[in-house]
């Protein structure tokens, strides 16, 4: 079976991704496999480097992930750019990943924009993970140490909170306890394992 999961920024997605893991879910993180794809001496990083320049490198030849991020967050054409190099890479581990998953397993892919990705239907079910937006803010201020204003504009940025629960399967609000929040995604996996 085939979840995709997905959850605004600090809504908690990781933490219900890593429940999932623990429970025996098989996850296919996409931010994870993006890193991965452009790590130092693989082709991507080289894609990358050909269509931004050698200025997106560190000294040690790592991918300068900041830079390379305020050079596409507001230019939708380098934004475009950037993700026709690392899509495409993504994709092919991810068939990987999955053609390596038992049978009869849950394979969850941890998608933070499915809903702005409009790849929805390719699963056959989708948690969706939510927190107010106040929360969020709160998270990233406290967790990320970011400004008000950026974790406001990342918010801004993303699928409203409608358009995710839009394609929801199954719902998780996380403003409850940690307990709380296992309790739930206990009771959805194992609605998919009966699925």
């Amino acid at each position: 079976m085939r979840v995709g999961l997905t959850g605004g920024i600090a809504s908690g997605k990781s933490t219900v991704s890593a429940i999932l893991a623990e429970l025996g879910a098989v996850v296919i993180d996409a931010d994870k496999l993006a890193r991965e794809v452009v790590e130092k001496g693989t082709p991507g990083l080289d894609q990358v480097v050909a269509a931004f320049g050698p200025e997106i490198l560190t000294a040690d030849g790592d991918m300068d992930r900041a830079r390379v991020g305020a050079l596409v967050f507001n230019d939708e054409a380098k934004r475009r750019t950037l993700e026709g190099i690392v899509h495409p890479l993504v994709f092919e581990r991810y068939a990987e990943l999955e053609a390596s998953a038992p049978e009869d397993g849950i394979v969850v892919h941890d998608i933070p924009l499915l809903a702005e990705s409009g790849r929805a239907e390719g699963f056959d079910a989708v948690i969706v993970v939510e927190a107010p937006a106040a929360v969020q803010v709160e998270r990233m201020l406290r967790d990320r140490g970011w400004t008000r204003e950026d974790a406001e504009s990342r918010i801004a940025a993303q699928a409203t909170p409608d358009q995710r629960r839009a394609i929801a399967t199954y719902l998780i609000d996380n403003t409850g306890t940690p307990e709380d929040l296992r309790h739930r995604v206990t009771e959805v996996f194992e609605e998919l394992t009966r699925g």
